[in-house]
């Protein structure tokens, strides 16, 4: 059996027979079966707010709003500075998660198939003093989003250091989403 690359999803789905969308992307959950991921159950808020919030704004689309997804594995949260207590390819790692999360996030709010592009993405990355490869890491989410999203994956972004994250987690992603709701 072929094995397929993250880059190369519409050979693979051609010679697979997966369903494509009509930009010749392979659909987004079967990319996920392809990619070899299982999204995680979608966290509930931590606190007193929505994981997401979808905005109208006409025409059957709609804004959709993801609160920020902190790297956790499973349930286990993963803490640490980057990059003098976590390496930054851990630490881009940890991002993915952060990506798979909000992909959780997305899917349970509107389903990745209604998803039209991916807007913004904000990453937050706690940093040592003079530490400046946060959008290093941060690639991690941007990278997962497109390898399961194609070019709808891709976005605008700011990559942020920051001294403090809740729960002292090494990142938290937040993202905007277009999605069609009719």
């Amino acid at each position: 059996m072929r094995s397929c690359s993250p880059r190369s999803s519409l050979t693979c789905a051609l010679v697979a027979g997966s369903r494509l969308d009509s930009d010749g992307v392979t659909a987004p959950h079967e990319r996920l079966r392809e990619l070899g991921i299982t999204l995680p159950k979608p966290p509930p808020p931590a606190a007193s707010y929505v994981q997401s919030r979808l905005v109208p704004v006409g025409e059957g689309r709609a804004l959709l709003y993801i609160a920020g997804q902190v790297s956790a594995d499973g349930d286990k949260l993963l803490t640490g500075r980057c990059p003098d207590q976590v390496s930054v390819e851990e630490a881009t790692n940890r991002a993915r998660l952060c990506g798979l999360r909000v992909l959780a996030q997305l899917d349970a709010a509107a389903g990745l198939d209604n998803v039209v592009e991916i807007a913004q993405l904000i990453g937050f990355v706690l940093s040592a003093e003079g530490f400046g490869d946060q959008p290093k890491v941060i690639n991690g989410a941007s990278d997962v989003l497109v390898d399961v999203l194609g070019a709808a994956g891709k976005h605008t972004r700011a990559a942020l250091g920051t001294n403090a994250l809740p729960f002292s987690v090494t990142v938290e992603i937040a993202a905007v989403a277009v999605v069609r709701t009719g």
